[in-house]
């Protein structure tokens, strides 16, 4: 497609790659310890439509979440490593930012859970800060 960009992802050991065809939308970070505990706490929120599998879609493991949270999780089957909810079905869902292959235009633009944040942990840049969700992360 003429005019559209083409921002490549994978997982660590290649059996897993996609490319989006049009910048996320949004970019933030979760301290959740769910989210540390899964590799996954930078998220690019990307459109359905913009995701084209390349390669090893059949490689991507989804680790079904248990009460009280309620979004599944991916991974590379092989290298384990963290894909976000790149298998979701909604228009717009988060994939891991460290799957990106290359730079995206976008910067960190919000911080969600900071009270579950660790002590050692301290945020280096003026994105808000919330202590849940933000509002506007999956726009």
């Amino acid at each position: 497609m003429k005019g559209k960009i083409m921002i490549r992802g994978s997982c660590c050991c290649k059996a897993v790659q996609f490319e989006l065809t049009n910048e996320p939308s949004f970019v933030g970070t979760c301290h959740c310890s769910r989210c540390r505990k899964v590799g996954a706490s930078t998220i690019a929120f990307v459109k359905k439509e913009d995701l084209r599998w390349i390669a090893g879609k059949d490689c991507v493991q989804v680790f079904a979440p248990t009460t009280p949270y309620i979004y599944a999780r991916c991974f590379c089957k092989v290298c384990g490593t963290s894909l976000g909810e790149i298998l979701s079905t909604e228009d717009s869902f988060p994939i891991a930012a460290n799957a990106l292959d290359g730079d995206i235009a976008l910067t960190n633009q919000s911080h969600e859970f900071v009270c579950e944040k660790p002590s050692w942990y301290t945020i280096c840049d003026d994105a808000p800060q919330n202590d849940g969700h933000p509002a506007e992360a999956n726009t």
